[in-house]
């Protein structure tokens, strides 16, 4: 009925033939049933099974993936001399990781459906009307009330359709409707018409709307709408026509894919020409046809290696996680990637409805008396963050994990591309298989990557603004920042396989021009005179190339705990997760080495102690230069604007060096460090302990020489205590560490004799 709120309640009882002590007849509500339908919203059709399987192979990173499986498996089934089946190993895995993807999109999708479903809980189950074949009120169910049922509300009530009043049982009718209108409090409703046709659901006060709560009273009216015909229907009418917009992060995404397949094309292309000189090596029998599609299945290699393949699982996971943690606080989101636009919501628009504010005062500003001298008085001010409301920065600490934990899967490309093309310029053998490197993509990077979406928020994070929407998804610095780490990977992987072939004690100690020209080896040249060929096929250096890669891997996950805070004040533990994700991707990694048939299938073999050694030298400067480009990016690039230090003030050490933290430069400088006897080691401490004699110099100059900032706590001529200036370093950490990296630099492993070399 149209403009119910118009009518007269003797127009309404003639409209609908119906009396209000009788209510309607059987054969009227057959015919409403029939014209109008079940009174509750119709449920939204989910996409089927197949459309959801579909729609995981729509991504563009998914569908290069699947292109490099169909010219892997070709390659493979024209491999000749291939006694096992390890020539379809590479795309059998491949194969796996895209079904393992799409498995958990669509149980991510499927999940989502469910949540939805679970707010059908919140409609109304029964109803109490009048009909003519009972004499009495009858309970029914709600979606059974048709237009033009005489309906009964009292007190707790949730109303079950649009209903205009006829008569009010009580001494007044409160309604609470904020769940459409906004209202904060309950409003009072009568039964005499309302003459605008165009009022606003506000203004309809002879109205009850369904889904709203009856506060107070005891009411009797006549059901106008019903189903989608009713205020709260509408609602979901125009929701489900709203075109979804695809969210900043989905868009940066495609975006990223165009560019990798480019970047990764042109990468490809550069690997097969760089070698086009070694196309008919003595290896490939002289013919150039054979060299050719040698190096062609290395470029594929490039191709399958360099697509970070985990990475729609990690974030679809990641943020399936912010929509678990979400809904833990009563907040049901459908669309996975609206979690992450709320790190990008700058203004948030609401109206007064008694949710957001709690009518308290709260404390902004405080300040105490610092000294008093006769008339003179200086204060101390401070400023009080927080609010009535907790906890403080809910939607930050939701958004963070979520974002930076992307990160971890995009340094895969830079590493892999770095790896493979570090190797095929220097001639050396291939350091790494696909089928290893899709391993460590997705089984051992995928763990820890998972894991750091259950990173805390950073200590600064509520003094940084929300994320531009705008900004790119690697800017600048990130790429930048990505590059370096990539490239030291990729290095260190090719140098810890080379490692082996020129400086371990158990290897063949070749020279490098012999590692470089491999494929000319051939009993009859003189350069490899005494060197037997079949070194250059041994699974030792693959293995060391993979142990460095997982365990570098590893550290990256532990720099990953926060975006720019040093490890030193934001220890692993702040994460267990991720250091349990880290201990199972290690053991999933000694399970390929040491159990058989693992290591056939791989093609690696087990290492000893010394080897282990070389791995951790090797993987754990990754942590150091992650540091130092940490402390650029919080010092100079993050540093908020209020500086303390004014334009053209002199820089003193004790002030540059703010923020540096000393016990991760003690724990770090043995990286850098040859094996060094004790009286070397003395000789180090009476050269560097010099340093805080110096510093505690150009201390007391500005304490008490020079101008002293107002704002410091600490009173004038007070010195500095080590407990202050140490104040929020984990020294557990530094304990658990030092004695660690001190033992595994102080064993001699012939690295520093291959670098110099």
């Amino acid at each position: 009925m149209e403009n119910a709120h118009t009518k007269t309640v003797e127009e309404l009882y003639s409209f609908f033939a119906v009396n209000e002590s009788t209510g309607l007849g059987l054969e009227q509500v057959k015919r409403q049933r029939e014209k109008w339908g079940p009174n509750e919203l119709p449920a939204e059709e989910g996409k089927s099974l197949w459309e959801l399987v579909v729609e995981q192979f729509e991504d563009l990173l998914v569908r290069i993936l699947l292109l490099a499986a169909c010219i892997s498996f070709v390659l493979a089934w024209f491999e000749e001399g291939e006694e096992t089946i390890t020539a379809f190993v590479e795309p059998f895995v491949i194969l796996l990781i895209l079904i393992a993807n799409a498995i958990v999109g669509v149980w991510q999708e499927r999940n989502a459906e469910n949540a939805i479903e679970a707010l059908k809980e919140y409609e109304p189950e029964m109803g109490k009307v009048y009909r003519q074949d009972r004499k009495t009120v009858q309970r029914i169910k709600a979606r059974d009330i048709v237009p033009g049922d005489i309906v009964e509300v009292a007190v707790g009530d949730k109303v079950p359709a649009d209903i205009r009043l006829t008569s009010i049982k009580s001494t007044t009718l409160r309604v609470d409707q904020s769940i459409l209108t906004g209202e904060s409090v309950s409003v009072i409703k009568h039964t005499d018409p309302v003459p605008d046709p165009r009022a606003v659901n506000q203004d309809k006060k002879n109205m009850l709307f369904s889904g709203t709560n009856i506060a107070a009273g005891k009411a009797v009216g006549v059901v106008v709408a019903t189903g989608v015909n009713t205020e709260i229907g509408k609602i979901r009418d125009e929701m489900a026509s709203t075109e979804q917009e695809r969210t900043p992060l989905q868009q940066k995404l495609d975006e990223f894919g165009q560019q990798l397949s480019k970047v990764i094309s042109l990468i490809c292309i550069a690997v097969w020409i760089i070698n086009i000189g070694h196309f008919n090596d003595p290896v490939h029998g002289g013919s150039w046809i054979r060299g050719a599609v040698y190096y062609f299945k290395i470029a594929v290699a490039l191709a399958v290696a360099a697509i970070p393949e985990g990475l729609p699982a990690v974030i679809t996971t990641c943020l399936a996680l912010g929509t678990r943690r979400m809904a833990k606080k009563n907040a049901i989101v459908r669309s996975l990637p609206s979690v992450e636009t709320l790190g990008c919501t700058s203004v948030i628009c609401s109206d007064k409805t008694g949710t957001l504010t709690t009518n308290q005062m709260s404390v902004c500003r405080m300040f105490i008396v610092d000294q008093a001298n006769g008339n003179s008085c200086s204060l101390k001010e401070f400023t009080i963050t927080g609010s009535t409301y907790a906890p403080d920065g809910q939607v930050f600490h939701e958004g963070k994990p979520v974002w930076c934990s992307q990160y971890d899967a995009l340094v895969e490309m830079a590493t892999i591309c770095a790896l493979i093309f570090l190797t095929a310029a220097l001639g050396f053998p291939e350091a790494l298989i696909p089928v290893q490197l899709l391993w460590v993509n997705l089984v051992t990077d995928g763990l820890p990557a998972t894991a750091l979406g259950f990173n805390p928020p950073d200590l600064d994070i509520m003094s940084k603004p929300p994320r531009n929407a705008r900004e790119p998804l690697i800017s600048g610095w990130l790429f930048f920042r990505y590059l370096a780490i990539g490239c030291y990977v990729g290095a260190a992987t090719v140098g810890a396989a080379a490692w082996w072939f020129i400086a371990a004690e158990d290897g063949p100690r070749v020279t490098i021009y012999q590692l470089s020209h491999f494929l000319q080896c051939a009993p009859d040249n003189p350069e490899f005179e005494g060197l037997k060929c079949d070194v250059f096929e041994s699974p030792y250096p693959m293995t060391m190339a993979l142990s460095v890669l997982v365990t570098i891997e590893m550290c990256n996950a532990l720099n990953s705990v926060s975006e720019n805070q040093s490890l030193l004040r934001m220890p692993p533990w702040e994460n267990v997760w991720l250091l349990g994700a880290i201990c199972l991707s290690m053991s999933l990694h000694f399970l390929i080495l040491y159990v058989e048939p693992l290591p056939m299938i791989f093609q690696i073999t087990p290492l000893n102690l010394t080897q282990w050694l070389t791995v951790l030298k090797i993987s754990l400067p990754v942590i150091l230069l992650d540091e130092v480009l940490k402390f650029v990016a919080r010092n100079y690039l993050d540093k908020p604007k209020d500086l303390d230090s004014p334009k053209g003030k002199a820089c003193l050490l004790s002030t540059c060096t703010v923020g540096i933290s000393w016990p991760f430069v003690a724990l770090a400088l043995p990286l850098v460090l040859t094996p060094l006897n004790l009286t070397q080691w003395l000789t180090v401490l009476k050269i560097s302990l010099p340093v805080i004699l110096l510093d505690e110099v150009l201390k007391f100059v500005a304490r008490n020489y020079l101008d002293k900032p107002k704002d410091l706590d600490s009173p004038k001529g007070k010195a500095c205590l080590l407990s202050t200036c140490t104040e929020g370093i984990s020294w557990p950490f530094v304990a658990l560490a030092l004695p660690l990296v001190l033992w595994i630099y102080s064993t001699d492993t012939n690295l520093a004799k291959m670098f110099w070399s």
